[in-house]
């Protein structure tokens, strides 16, 4: 089975009091829509910062949401001198510490972490494929720098839009694109 595949480059996501500290009262804008049912790309971009270097211009991913986090590719994390951990989305537990500027202000946080490989997929989809009982799977990459990508995490919510995202490293290593296919392999236990 195949499946799309979305490029996920540095964001941050923010809590509606993060946002305030760090933008005031200014409404985020909405730049365009992402695949993801709901979610957009804003015109609020910041800067990561941390003892070693900083980074500017990452872009705040709308809309606002229950906890704040920064997502980083390894690459990023030794530019910052950081080792956050590999997590799911909005699994922040022992999340490296960032400080992230605003027009408005700054704050520090335990946010920044590696998002996982992952694949959105709703209730629907998730049946009609087989995978209600999968958790993680592997993925087929064609092409002159293909492989397989292990450890691709199936993450169900819905709506959702049927497609994979990866990190910036991942993406390259493989000269992947935004678009391209790649195949599903599940493993039978």
């Amino acid at each position: 089975m195949k499946v799309t595949v979305g490029i996920s480059n540095r964001h941050l996501h923010l809590t509606e009091e993060d946002y305030k500290i760090l933008c005031g009262d200014e409404p985020i804008e909405q730049v365009r829509p992402i695949n993801q049912p709901g979610q957009y790309a804003s015109n609020t971009f910041l800067k990561l910062k941390t003892d070693k270097s900083e980074i500017d211009r990452v872009r705040l991913l709308g809309p606002l949401r229950s906890y704040t986090q920064v997502e980083i590719s390894r690459t990023d994390a030794y530019q910052l001198g950081l080792d956050p951990p590999l997590r799911e989305s909005g699994d922040v537990e022992g999340a490296a510490p960032i400080t992230i500027i605003g027009p408005c202000g700054t704050i520090t946080r335990n946010c920044a972490i590696l998002a996982t490989r992952h694949i959105h997929i709703d209730h629907a989809k998730r049946e009609e494929l087989g995978l209600l009982n999968v958790d993680k799977v592997q993925v087929k990459v064609p092409g002159i720098k293909g492989g397989i990508l292990d450890n691709v995490s199936i993450k169900e919510t819905n709506p959702a839009y049927f497609e994979m995202h990866l990190d910036t490293d991942d993406a390259n290593s493989h000269l992947l694109k935004n678009n391209d296919e790649v195949e599903i392999i599940v493993n039978e236990k």
